[in-house]
């Protein structure tokens, strides 16, 4: 059994995962509450602190809408603007779609190719149940006609098959039947059916398809954090949010080929406690890669609310 060259690029994936303004604009944190969970203080702000350089962004001029915009430029090109924002009634989520919205229009071609996938992932399911239903009316119908030693002769040959392998140990279960397989181990539960693969690993669940090229990721961590990667060939979105009742959110949209925006990489770091107001960092990038211009974004956003 070898394992697919797409799944385990998937698996690789899942395991890096386990990863003040001058002039009239001078402005400063005033702490009225604070926010307390496993993750530390997050500081309910009224205005930003936009140092000149974080790293290797540095600011284009001063901080805008009384203090609550600030932009930055970054190498190649990049764009990062720090946002300070109320919730005036809204949920974090709804301000966030607002972002994610806006942001998404720079990469058309991903957010079209992404939507067709899950799009035909519903179609699959959906056919699959049904395939299912009928399955299992078939399969009562031959109980009813199969005899038992019909049924033991195509067991022993089916284990007699030179593609059939089983090994069991403690801990241990690997079913191979050709291009099927079932392996369990402690923690971890792999399935593979011709070009689609489904593996469990601890709160994570992957859904892999080597013939659409798409890929799915969902789970969380022990401690609540949760994780959603959506990916089809050249484009991926990643989500990320932590437990806890205070915000803290990541969202990344990629596209591997070239665009007619000229971006690779859109995205936004936003953390904020109960009740708001949110600091969001926004990213365009022209490589998809996350890079230095990222975490230093992710560093101005810490600098004004705290991890």
């Amino acid at each position: 059994m070898t394992p697919r060259p797409f799944l385990l690029s998937t698996l690789c994936a899942l395991a890096a995962l386990t990863a003040a303004c001058d002039g009239d604009n001078s402005v400063r944190i005033t702490s009225t509450r604070n926010e307390s969970d496993a993750k530390g203080v997050l500081k309910v702000v009224d205005a930003l602190q936009c140092p000149q350089t974080m790293g290797s962004l540095t600011r284009k001029g001063s901080a805008q809408d009384g203090g609550k915009v600030c932009t930055y430029v970054g190498p190649k090109g990049t764009e990062v603007s720090l946002h300070l924002v109320a919730l005036d009634g809204e949920t974090p989520a709804d301000v966030l779609k607002t972002f994610e919205t806006r942001l998404s229009a720079s990469l058309p071609a991903a957010v079209a190719q992404l939507q067709a996938s899950t799009d035909a992932e519903k179609a699959r399911m959906q056919a699959d149940i049904a395939r299912a239903d009928a399955d299992t009316a078939a399969a009562r119908a031959d109980t009813a006609a199969v005899s038992a030693d019909q049924a033991a002769v195509r067991a022993d040959a089916a284990a007699a098959s030179t593609d059939r392998a089983t090994v069991r140990a403690p801990g241990v279960m690997i079913d191979a039947n050709g291009d099927d397989a079932t392996v369990r181990l402690p923690g971890m539960r792999i399935e593979t059916r011709g070009d689609q693969a489904s593996v469990r690993i601890g709160g994570f669940h992957i859904d892999a398809n080597d013939t659409d090229g798409s890929a799915r990721v969902t789970g969380s961590s022990g401690g609540g954090d949760s994780v959603t990667i959506n990916a089809q060939n050249d484009a991926a979105e990643i989500r990320t949010s932590a437990s806890g009742e205070a915000t803290r959110v990541s969202w990344i949209l990629t596209d591997n080929r070239e665009t007619e925006t000229g971006w690779r990489m859109v995205a936004f770091e936003a953390r904020g406690p109960v009740g708001g107001p949110l600091v969001v960092a926004t990213i365009r990038s022209r490589d998809a890669n996350r890079g230095r211009a990222f975490e230093d974004a992710r560093d101005l956003v810490t600098l004004n609310v705290g991890e």
